[in-house]
């Protein structure tokens, strides 16, 4: 009996993505604990899952286990990876990516992602055919096929270093340089693969059908392709993000980024464009556009919705390409290998150290890591799994990619693997001497407390006799209390320290809040709209940046760099939402009581210290605090002596700001 052909194919794709989900989270479970690359981690398992598993299981379950392993035969394996895989991790990085640290170095990502994809192609495919002719033992491979493989390897992937960076607090712009370089060089590389099949003889290629394609022909298309690429996924996010500004449901508004994501892919495809390059546009306008007009509450949703999703297309990436390696072939094509790895890092050193130099301050340390972090991934194993089995690259083609295979192994497990080494060995992730001593003093004080725990459970329990716990608890807490005042004095030494931990602490504090509404939702003792209102309120102070709160505790406000002092009046039933938006995104706030308005009716004005860039998260407060509302006026006021035949509708609340330069600040 056969497994495979007594399940249905629905039941078949359900059972491999659940099996690779749960492979995935062990793995990111054992990378933790093991401190490696989360992605060097998948590929070292599905190795080891396409190697063994004949071996391990017999019968029909190596019938379905060979189905669902042998994936490098299928057909439709690129379509999955580009269409399917590749939208939410691209997507991802693009929406998180701002405008301004993307301006600063624009120019510079942009001679990475474009001249430096073509010197790359040209360098490989000129040094792999120039090596297969000199080595007798190498097969020879044409100029032309072999600048098909010098596409095809020309697109980064450093999802493993930027991962790794962020975990680690490399400089932000490194960041942005790696992340935007390998955005935008993996739809330029998918052009250029294309460009090149037709220089090879390929025809009735997607977008190149019926063209003679010369150098001149090369450039239009290539323009035409990744233009348009760029254009859609723009027009596309502006639309998107105007809808989204006009919608308040977390729900829907991350269910249009999920359309935009896999829709702009499928338009830019369906009119001939880069697919590729259609999600990278989408994804910074979208993320520098739309989130301006979402809720606190529908940031956090999206945010957490593609965080995740990019994990799971991250992971099952990453598992098939170790699934897809043939450990034969490649032992079997060594030398063709080594070739190309020596080729591509050659064609990586050319680029990046020859265009780094147009960027401004970029340290040596950085294009040293640059260089390095030039992993390649799933583009080139989509790739190198769509070359097409005609004329002279097909005649060429499991040779070509053996050399990719090899070049994605070694860039993943090799440099991918070294990273954190290199990292810390050129003190890229520097600490300051005041950091150093906080985390040792942080850990003795925790030890200790542990210490302390543990020895009174062991009274409790009747382990110890009570009075050897009198004895040594004296002594554990006297160590701890220094302990403790070795951490405060740290802390007091150095605002950086202090804040960090402080506005940790203020993060869990918010969470905490979060899930107690949660719970008294669930429980049925606030309704939906005072749990959506506070929760709005709560999700808004998660979504500020980091805050003073050093100088807020002690007091020294006049060290806050505060600018402006607001002056707002409100309604007196207002006071309370305000004043706790206000605190909770660490604002002073002084209530002064007054009366005005056509009522004659109590109000508050409260005067705000703004510190730098923070008026909006201000204004932003009050808006959802100060609500309007219809009163009527049923008594005559002096200036209209006539009685009143009926009551006159009047809207009073919400807020009236003034706001004022002050030159020095202080609180008492």
């Amino acid at each position: 009996m056969n497994l495979v052909e007594n399940l249905p194919v629905i039941t078949l794709l359900i059972t491999s993505v659940l099996v690779l989900l749960i492979i995935s989270s062990g793995v990111a479970v054992a990378a933790r604990h093991l401190r490696l690359p989360y992605t060097v981690g998948l590929v070292l398992i599905g190795l080891v899952m396409a190697f063994f598993a004949p071996v391990l299981f017999t019968g029909d379950t190596t019938i379905y286990l060979k189905q669902l392993l042998d994936i490098s035969k299928n057909p439709i394996l690129p379509e999955i990876i580009l269409g399917l895989l590749v939208p939410p991790l691209v997507f991802e990085a693009a929406f998180h990516i701002k405008r301004d640290d993307l301006q600063r170095d624009f120019w510079l990502i942009t001679l990475f992602a474009i001249p430096g994809v073509v010197i790359t192609t040209v360098l490989v495919g000129v040094m792999v055919s120039w090596g297969s002719v000199i080595i007798p033992t190498v097969a020879i491979i044409q100029l032309p096929v072999a600048m098909v493989f010098g596409a095809l390897v020309s697109a980064t992937d450093p999802v493993s270093v930027v991962a790794l960076f962020r975990s680690l607090g490399a400089p932000k712009r490194l960041q942005v340089l790696l992340e935007g370089e390998s955005l935008f060089n993996d739809g330029t590389a998918i052009v250029m693969f294309y460009i090149m099949l037709a220089f090879a003889g390929v025809t009735g290629l997607h977008g190149f059908e019926g063209e003679q394609v010369n150098l001149l022909t090369g450039i239009a298309n290539f323009i035409r392709v990744a233009g348009g690429g760029a254009i859609v996924g723009v027009v596309l996010g502006i639309i998107v993000s105007q809808l989204i500004s006009r919608i308040d449901d977390p729900l829907v508004e991350t269910t249009l980024t999920t359309v935009l994501a896999f829709g702009s892919y499928l338009v830019a495809e369906q009119l001939h464009f880069s697919g590729v390059l259609a999600v990278v546009a989408a994804g910074i306008v979208n993320g520098n556009v739309g989130p301006k007009g979402m809720s606190p509450t529908t940031r956090l949703v999206v945010f957490n919705f593609w965080e995740y999703l990019a994990f799971v297309a991250n992971s099952i990436i990453f598992l098939l390409i170790g699934m897809t390696i043939d450990l034969h072939l490649l032992f079997s094509n060594w030398q063709a290998i080594a070739i190309s790895i020596l080729a591509v890092l050659l064609a990586r050193a050319v680029s990046i150290y020859g265009f780094s130099i147009f960027g401004r301050g970029i340290p040596t340390k950085w294009k040293h890591v640059m260089f390095w972090g030039g992993l390649r991934g799933a583009i080139t194993l989509a790739l190198a799994l769509s070359i097409p089995s005609v004329s002279a690259v097909g005649e060429q083609r499991f040779l070509l990619q053996s050399m990719a295979f090899g070049v994605v192994l070694f860039t993943l497990l090799v440099q991918g693997f070294s990273m954190d080494g290199l990292v810390k060995r050129l003190k890229l992730i520097q600490k300051t001497p005041m950091q150093d001593e906080y985390e040792r003093r942080h850990a003795r004080f925790v030890a200790g407390r542990a210490a302390y725990d543990y020895l009174q459970r062991m009274s409790r329990q009747g382990i110890i006799s009570e009075h050897t716990w009198q004895i040594l608890s004296k002594v554990l807490e006297r160590q701890n209390s220094m302990l403790v005042d070795a951490v405060r004095e740290v802390i007091a030494s150095d605002p950086t320290v202090e804040a960090e931990e402080l506005d940790t602490a203020r993060r869990e504090t918010l969470r905490a809040q979060r899930s107690a509404l949660s719970g008294l939702q669930r429980d049925g003792v606030i309704s939906d709209e005072t749990y959506t209102y506070l929760v709005n309120e709560i999700d808004t102070a998660l979504t500020e940046q980091h805050l003073n709160w050093p100088e807020l505790l002690r007091g020294g406000i006049s060290t806050l760099r505060v600018q402006r002092l607001m002056a707002v009046v409100i309604q007196e039933q207002d006071f309370e939402n305000a004043a706790s938006g206000l605190s909770n995104l660490g604002f002073s706030v002084a209530r002064l009581p007054s009366t005005g308005g056509f009522l004659s009716r109590r109000n508050v004005t409260l005067l705000i210290g703004i510190q730098e860039g923070r008026e909006a998260a201000a204004v932003r407060v009050l808006q959802n605090s100060c609500k309007k509302r219809l009163e009527y006026l049923s008594q005559p006021m002096k200036n209209l002596p006539l009685p009143l035949s009926a009551p006159i509708p009047i809207t009073i609340g919400g807020a009236t700001i003034f706001t004022f330069e002050v030159e020095s600040y202080d609180e008492f």
